[in-house]
């Protein structure tokens, strides 16, 4: 995951709407499903929908009131601490 990403994609969020973002991870799922990808093909998408999952959980912090910032930090701590364990 990272940050940036995330972060470009929580300001898509703001301006437009959750649905398009919910949207293309339903896509990109559909296209794991492909048998003739490539693991790297596969690693990108990966990539991108862990992306996106987390401006998702990002956007459920800010509407609960968390500021941006601190919803991003507080995301990326969760993350980082399930990767040490």
């Amino acid at each position: 995951m990272k940050l940036p990403v995330i972060k470009h994609l929580t300001n898509f969020i703001e301006e437009n709407d959750q649905d398009y973002v919910l949207e293309t991870i339903e896509t990109l799922e559909a296209l794991t499903e492909v048998p003739s990808l490539k693991d790297e093909e596969l690693d990108v998408i990966g990539e991108l929908i862990s992306n996106m999952y987390g401006a998702v959980e990002v956007d459920k912090m800010i509407k609960e009131g968390a500021p941006k910032k601190e919803a991003l930090n507080t995301f990326m701590k969760r993350v980082l601490g399930s990767i040490d364990n």
